[in-house]
C-alpha cells in the first residue's frame, strides 16, 4: 500500500510524511497538491497572531481542547522562526501542548518559517491543504510572533484572532502594527495582570472611533470586531472565545463573506504563482547572458543608474519574447 493510499485511509504517519514531502518541495509535490485540490474542502482555518510572549501556544492548546471535546477533529500548525545565521529553527511550541486529548482526532505540526517575513512558513498554505484533504474540521495556525509584519495570515485563514497582553502597549501601538486591518477578533490574554482592563477599553474605544470615520474602508468591519479578555493558563473565557468565533464563521458562511474571502485568497495565490514564475524566468534569461554584471559595473563607474538600467533589461527580455 502506498503512502498516499494510507493517507486516504486516515493513517496519521502517512499524513506526516506527505506534509514533509510537500514542505520540502520534493519531486512531484506539485502533482500531489493538484490532486488534493480536487478533493472536497471543508476545514475552517483559524489564524492566531500576536507579539512574542502573548501566550499564543497556550491559547491554541486550550482552544484545541474545547473543539475536541465538542467532537471536532483539530489540527495545529505552529510556525517557528528560522535563524538567519544558522538556518536552523527550534521547533519548541510542542512543549506547551499537553499530550492527553479527548473527543475528536488531534494532530500537531511544527514548521520553520525558512526565511519568510510574513509570520508564516511558505509551505503553511500547502500543509493546510493536506490537513484539509485528510478530513480535519479545524486547522489552527499559530504564527511566528514577530509583531508588525505578520500579515500573510490574512491570505491563509478564514478568521484571524489577534492576541495582545497588558504589556503590548496602547491603542496607538496597535494601530501602528496594522493589527486592526487584519483582526476579526481581539483577545487580551493574561488578563490577570495589571492593565488588562485598560487595554480592553483602549481597543474598544479605538474601534468605536473608527466606526465614526465613515470614510474608513474597514468602518463596517470594526462594528463587528469583538474584544475578549482571557487567561489561557486558567482557561478563563476560552469557552466564550470558541463560541464567538464559531458563530462568526457561521455568520460569514450565511452572508457569503466566507466564500468571498476564499475566492480572494485563491486569486492572490494564483497571482503569486504567476509572479514567482515570471520573475524566475526573467531573471534567469538576464543572468545567463551576464548582463546584470555588466550593468552593475557601469552603475558603479557612474555611467548609468539602477532605474533606467533595470528598465532597459526588462525591455530587452520583453522584446525577445514577442513573436516575430
Amino acid at each position: 500500500m502506498t503512502t498516499l493510499e494510507r493517507f486516504e485511509q486516515g493513517d496519521i504517519r502517512a499524513l506526516s510524511r506527505i506534509i514533509s514531502y510537500v514542505e520540502n518541495e520534493e519531486e512531484g509535490y506539485l502533482d500531489l497538491l493538484s490532486r488534493l485540490y480536487r478533493k472536497p474542502r471543508h476545514a475552517v482555518r483559524i489564524g492566531l497572531t500576536g507579539p512574542p510572549g502573548a501566550g499564543k501556544s497556550t491559547l491554541v492548546d486550550g482552544i484545541s481542547r474545547m473543539l475536541l471535546q465538542s467532537g471536532n477533529d483539530v489540527s495545529v500548525v505552529a510556525v517557528d522562526p528560522t535563524s538567519p545565521f544558522t538556518g536552523g529553527a527550534l521547533l519548541g511550541d510542542r512543549v506547551r501542548f499537553k499530550e492527553e486529548t479527548t473527543g475528536g482526532k488531534h494532530y500537531f505540526r511544527s514548521m520553520a518559517s525558512r526565511g519568510s517575513s510574513g509570520g508564516l512558513s511558505r509551505a503553511t498554505d500547502n500543509a493546510s491543504l493536506v490537513l484539509d484533504a485528510f478530513g480535519f474540521d479545524y486547522t489552527l495556525i499559530e504564527t511566528v510572533g514577530v509583531g508588525q509584519v505578520e500579515l500573510d495570515i490574512v491570505n491563509n485563514c478564514d478568521l484571524v484572532v489577534v492576541i495582545l497582553v497588558p504589556e503590548s502597549g496602547d491603542a496607538v501601538q496597535t494601530l501602528k502594527a496594522g493589527l486592526t486591518e487584519i483582526a476579526d477578533v481581539f483577545v487580551v490574554n493574561k488578563s490577570d495582570r495589571p492593565g488588562a482592563d485598560r487595554v480592553v477599553a483602549d481597543l474598544e474605544s479605538m474601534l468605536a472611533l473608527r466606526n465614526q470615520l465613515k470614510t474608513h474602508p474597514n468602518a463596517q468591519k470594526s462594528q463587528s470586531i469583538p474584544v475578549l479578555d482571557t487567561d489561557a493558563v486558567r482557561g478563563k473565557n476560552l469557552d466564550s472565545l470558541v463560541e464567538k468565533f464559531t458563530n462568526m464563521i457561521q455568520d460569514k458562511k450565511n452572508s457569503g463573506e466566507f466564500d468571498t474571502r476564499r475566492r480572494e485568497q485563491m486569486k492572490r495565490k494564483v497571482s503569486e504563482i504567476l509572479q514567482q514564475r515570471l520573475f524566475a524566468e526573467t531573471l534567469q534569461k538576464i543572468a545567463s547572458k551576464g548582463e546584470i554584471d555588466n550593468v552593475v559595473e557601469r552603475i558603479l563607474a557612474g555611467e548609468a543608474d539602477p532605474y533606467s538600467s533595470a528598465e532597459k533589461l526588462f525591455e530587452t527580455v520583453n522584446l525577445a519574447q514577442r513573436p516575430c
